[in-house]
């Protein structure tokens, strides 16, 4: 499985032939719009910097679209999303993406600090969590390591900051001091089985 930052709230996943992405950008002044094919877009905000579905498409491969709360399952994989408050007032949609056994977090454009027990307890163990450090009205770096610690996944890949001010808060609160820094994040459910609350940052393409 490898795994690529684009800036915003955009994850590339790739794990063989199948392509799925979160939050595709659409239009931003700080971020490049990517076009490419992918089977399957999930988006957790109406806002360009986060559904921009028609870059996900290329040719005759566009993506089975997910927008909102829900149990999904396309192609063998599976999907929950979890409605909770996003920035402005909005709806944001935490997505869980099961991919060959892996359990994949997006916390989207999160707003709330603290979780429903209820949403804990559905997401699980969870394998990689995104989580969105202070872009807008998203969580402050602070509360979104807070959060982080809660949920307690195995890797932690902070997304969505505006700089790298926010990002260095984010560790400092989480108690990472030097995160594993990575171009892209290649990885196998048996190769994190070990790992605890670790940091990885993968730099924005």
């Amino acid at each position: 499985m490898v795994i690529s930052y684009y800036g915003a709230g955009m994850v590339k996943v790739g794990q063989g032939e199948t392509v799925a992405v979160f939050n595709p950008i659409a239009e931003s002044p700080n971020y490049k719009a990517v076009k490419f094919g992918a089977d399957l877009a999930l988006v957790s905000l109406a806002d360009k910097r986060y559904n921009g579905t028609d870059n996900a498409a290329r040719g005759e491969r566009v993506p089975f679209v997910i927008n909102g709360p829900g149990e999904y399952e396309v192609d063998g994989i599976f999907v929950k999303g979890f409605g909770t408050a996003g920035p402005k007032g909005k709806i944001n949609t935490i997505y869980s993406m099961v991919l060959e056994g892996a359990n994949l977090v997006h916390l989207g454009a999160l707003a709330e600090a603290e979780l429903p027990a209820k949403i804990i307890e559905e997401l699980g163990s969870i394998d990689v969590l995104f989580v969105p450090i202070g872009n807008d009205e998203m969580l402050s770096p602070k509360a979104a390591a807070k959060l982080a610690t809660n949920l307690g996944s195995r890797l932690v890949v902070p997304v969505d900051y505006n700089n790298e001010d926010q990002l260095k808060t984010f560790l400092k609160e989480f108690g990472s001091d030097k995160p594993v820094v990575l171009d892209s994040l290649t990885l196998k459910r048996k190769d994190i089985l070990d790992k605890e609350g670790e940091v990885v940052v993968i730099k924005s393409f």
